[in-house]
């Protein structure tokens, strides 16, 4: 046996290394950031502020500041506090980790965020995905009859879904919260709440075992890796000891306070992009070929219905004309033929709209 033989688990050697496609000289649209940057006031007077930043030493351990500058501009409930990540991925991957008692099961809606199912693995738990139906929504039945078996420790609810920018009904989320009980936690994601303007944030306090966990990097500072979860205090002191000390550096939480100081700016932004994604939705239903799912998101999920044309040849179209988005059919059965647009800036997304109705022709 070779030494990576010898060393490295097998489920780990099969598995392939995170891609992200370079995008020099493309028109970006397959990640899902926010477009805008800071206006040039802010700009400098953020580059003031980082340029005071301690960066001889350790962040504070406790993040007290940041935390607390979250959870009053962020709508945390009175009385909850928050957990910080590197992004929403090593908040998934520490709740994994300390729910990985032997047999633990992780369920979630699929297609869904791919961490969900990896950080899993990685922790040693089994995955489980429930299918949607046929139009992305939510298999309720299905949903509270793999609970019923598998009792999960974790189950997954982004809110709104990753990648059909899909939002499920409240009733089905109050359901599954009961169904789970005190056997596991639920883990409401809403990386993309800034888009959908809904949120189960204020109802913390009714379910023990609600999770709600969320990214600033939709909101537009995917550069600086933040993200938190808020949820019951004991449930936050067990997540915390596994949480790398000092895992958010100081250059992030520099940045993260200063902006939630003019969190307003980011607001604005969002509304932009909530009416361009309107604009946009409405024109491509009014195009053969295509098919437009409803997104509550920053992205729209559209499927090639054009006879004798593939997502993938449309795809491939694209990136010919210097347009990169992602090409998502792969993911899952339910996605065939399915692409993911970024929503940009309205001069981004013209470029796009002419580029797939060239990429549409016969």
């Amino acid at each position: 046996m070779s030494l990576i033989e010898n060393i490295i688990r097998s489920d780990v050697r099969a598995l392939a290394a995170y891609h992200v496609q370079d995008a020099a000289g493309y028109v970006k649209l397959d990640a899902m950031e926010n477009p805008y940057t800071l206006p040039p006031h802010l700009q400098q007077a953020l580059g003031e502020r980082l340029g005071k930043a301690a960066l001889n030493r350790y962040p504070v351990p406790t993040y007290a500041a940041l935390k607390q500058a979250i959870c009053s501009k962020l709508g945390v409930p009175t009385g909850y506090d928050i957990v910080l990540g590197n992004g929403s991925d090593e908040l998934i991957s520490m709740v994994s980790v300390a729910c990985a008692k032997p047999g633990a099961k992780v369920l979630a809606p699929v297609p869904g965020f791919v961490m969900y199912a990896m950080s899993a693995q990685l922790a040693g738990c089994e995955f489980v995905g429930v299918p949607f139906k046929e139009d992305f929504s939510l298999d309720l039945p299905a949903m509270l009859k793999a609970i019923q078996h598998h009792k999960p420790a974790i189950t997954y609810l982004a809110y709104p879904n990753n990648p059909t920018g899909t939002l499920f009904e409240v009733a089905a989320i109050e359901a599954i919260l009961h169904a789970v009980g005190d056997q596991g936690v639920v883990i409401v994601d809403e990386a993309y709440q800034p888009f959908a303007e809904t949120s189960f944030m204020p109802r913390l306090p009714e379910f023990p075992n609600l999770i709600v966990m969320r990214t600033v990097s939709k909101l537009g500072l995917a550069g600086i890796r933040l993200g938190y979860m808020a949820a019951a205090d004991d449930l936050l002191a067990e997540f915390d000891k596994v949480r790398p000390p000092y895992n958010v550096n100081v250059l992030t939480q520099t940045t993260a306070e200063f902006l939630l100081e003019h969190v307003d700016v980011l607001d604005q932004q969002a509304v932009k992009i909530r009416q361009e994604r309107e604009r946009m939705s409405a024109l491509l239903k009014s195009w053969s070929g295509v098919q437009v799912i409803p997104s509550h998101a920053n992205f729209l999920l559209i499927r090639i219905t054009a006879p004798d044309l593939s997502g993938s040849a449309v795809f491939e179209r694209l990136l010919a004309q210097k347009v990169l988005i992602k090409n998502v059919g792969k993911m899952h059965t339910l996605l065939a033929n399915c692409l993911r647009i970024t929503v940009s800036t309205p001069a981004e997304n013209a470029l796009f709209e002419a580029a797939l109705k060239i990429s549409l022709q016969p």
